[in-house]
């Protein structure tokens, strides 16, 4: 469908390549990619980097392990939708729970989805959503490392810090790759959050939403189609490179 000007049903004329030439001059894309690779610089600092430090925390505890596990991975089973609409009650700006605190605490009111901050908002719960499935694959991952690399470290006097730096890390290297990959590919399926917390509106046009709009509200399938074919390359793309740069002899145990 990309190579026709078609709007789905009867209205069908092949123009070959018109729209790629327009792909490549469509600065609304422009703008949606650079949202969408914003957002995926947030989901891989903080959506991997807390999940990492979770499980570095989780996996040294003696006792309560279950317990944080079902916590932690606890938003990981409730829809997205139904985050977003909880997102929506919180950042109201006349009744919102954050609006409602600040005032409680003697400050103005913020507009939490403005056009200067709103994409960084709807970040918030975009990371918070899968955090807990990042760190059940990183705890998984600690709790295969044999117990005696701990007790050779501990003997070494390695531990804190350390220990996690110059041990587990290493050791789960491997893994931290596959959740880079998965944590930067899955940000090109972003949509739920940002639709139902601003449209796509004030600057939090990202792929998945530009792609839903050309294709099912302007009723322009072709090009939505079009689209489509460049959020699957560009995604291709950030994995070979996120593999090239981890790229590395794994260490084996």
């Amino acid at each position: 469908m990309s190579f026709f000007r078609t709007n789905g049903f009867f209205d069908k004329k092949f123009v070959a390549f018109e729209n790629y030439k327009r792909l490549f001059s469509d600065e609304m894309l422009g703008a949606a990619t650079l949202n969408t690779l914003e957002i995926m610089l947030y989901v891989v600092i903080f959506q991997v980097g807390i999940a990492l430090v979770l499980a570095v925390m989780v996996d040294s505890m003696k006792w309560g392990k279950t317990f944080f596990r079902t916590v932690f991975f606890f938003p990981i089973v409730i829809s997205g939708a139904a985050i977003s609409l909880m997102f929506v009650l919180i950042y109201n700006y006349q009744f919102g729970l954050l609006n409602s605190a600040l005032a409680k605490l003697g400050f103005e009111k913020i507009l939490w989805l403005s056009e200067t901050g709103a994409l960084r908002a709807i970040a918030v719960p975009t990371v918070w959503h899968y955090v807990g499935f990042y760190f059940i694959l990183f705890l998984t991952a600690m709790s295969k490392i044999p117990s005696d690399f701990y007790e050779a470290a501990r003997i070494e006097g390695i531990s804190g810090i350390k220990k996690t730096v110059y041990l587990t890390i290493p050791l789960i290297v491997s893994d931290i790759k596959v959740v880079l990959i998965l944590a930067i590919t899955g940000t090109l399926k972003v949509f739920d959050f940002i639709w139902i917390l601003a449209r796509g509106q004030n600057g939090t046009e990202v792929l998945g939403t530009y792609m839903y709009k050309k294709a099912l509200i302007d009723l322009n399938f072709g090009y939505g189609s079009t689209v489509a074919i460049f959020i699957v390359v560009f995604g291709v793309v950030l994995s070979v490179i996120t593999n090239r740069l981890l790229k590395r002899e794994e260490i084996t145990y």
